[in-house]
């Protein structure tokens, strides 16, 4: 492959990612870069073909790119630009727009604003539960004999379960479960609440145990939740407009957006782009996924992806993902060095 064929398939890419039309010879002959004739263009097009970089849709002349062709653009052709200070100003505002005032907020608002920005869909996993502190439960009487665990923890996630009790619970067994849970859980890791421990909360309510218990396996259940990877997306409807992607792949995909994890869990530190003909994972035929991780610290929390057809503007879009990863990872880094009674 020499440099004038790699040069041929960087301007095939960049011209059919603006336009969405298979690309001629003629139309990159024209482009300024590429000092050759048409029929040159024509016979290195040919061979980028034969090479499974290009292809040739049976209704044109023009060809477009392979996913393949996209692969070598993206690892070795592609010049990203750097955000300028007002586009920087841009994402700033439309993260502090969402009004994120919690970890799990600003996690969210962050795949929102890229939905937006890119007008495919977002995906964004929550910070990994180890590094979630219990910071209150709460009982809450709602009804007869009816009560609502509240489970709020140091990133800003608040779970609530109702239960069902056989008794109505006196002001005195209720203030005696608050104090004991604040003297048991209160400053625990999610991570750390296993079923044997809360057994052992169980067995050491002594005559409280046959009131109080069924709120402690609520917790226990509320705890299980918390420790469940969760995906958010944001503008899965952005792909139903998208004539390159069949509509069926997309329902499903939205109505099992969890298949999206393992992709986004094996994914480097960087940038990376995955393509659905490289994975099993993919929902989504003829797609590509951007993928970044974030950081809490000096670990890796999350990660936040964008989902489009394999005709995006990946030179455009990952800028901004490299931009929203950073920015989250400075923000909920931050928010840990200052809440109290954090080591």
């Amino acid at each position: 492959m020499d440099d004038r064929k790699l040069k041929i398939l960087a301007a095939v890419v960049d011209e059919y990612v603006q336009t969405g039309e298979p690309v001629g010879s003629k139309t990159i002959a024209a482009l300024p870069h590429i000092n050759v004739s048409a029929a040159t263009v024509r016979n290195d097009m040919a061979v980028l073909e034969q090479l499974g970089l290009l292809e040739q849709p049976h209704t044109s002349a023009g060809r477009i790119p392979t996913f393949n062709g996209y692969r070598l653009y993206i690892d070795k052709l592609m010049t990203t630009e750097a955000l300028s200070e007002k586009e920087r100003q841009r994402l700033d505002d439309m993260l502090e727009a969402q009004g994120a005032l919690t970890e799990e907020l600003l996690i969210q608002s962050a795949g929102t604003a890229l939905a937006e920005l890119t007008q495919c869909a977002a995906v964004v996993t929550n910070a990994a539960p180890k590094f979630s502190i219990i910071s209150k439960v709460e009982v809450i009487p709602t009804g007869k004999r009816l009560y609502v665990i509240l489970l709020i923890t140091s990133n800003g996630s608040i779970k609530n379960k109702a239960c069902r009790l056989e008794f109505d619970l006196s002001n005195e067994q209720l203030e005696f479960f608050t104090h004991y849970m604040e003297e048991n859980l209160e400053g625990v890791s999610v991570e750390d609440l296993s079923e044997q421990r809360l057994q052992d909360l169980i067995a050491a309510l002594g005559a409280y145990m046959t009131t109080l218990s069924p709120l402690v396996q609520g917790l226990y259940e509320l705890s299980r939740d918390l420790k469940q990877k969760e995906v958010t997306v944001s503008g899965a409807r952005n792909l139903l407009t998208c004539s390159e992607l069949e509509k069926m792949d997309i329902v499903q995909f939205m109505e099992h957006t969890d298949t999206v994890i393992p992709l986004l869990d094996d994914a480097f530190s960087g940038v990376q782009v995955l393509f659905s003909q490289e994975s099993n994972n993919f929902v989504i035929g003829n797609s590509s996924m951007i993928v970044s991780k974030y950081q809490k610290g000096n670990q890796p929390a999350g990660a936040l992806g964008v989902i489009g057809p394999m005709r995006i503007n990946y030179a455009k879009i990952i800028p901004y993902i490299e931009y929203f990863t950073q920015k989250l990872t400075d923000l909920i880094s931050d928010e840990d060095e200052h809440e109290p009674g954090q080591h």
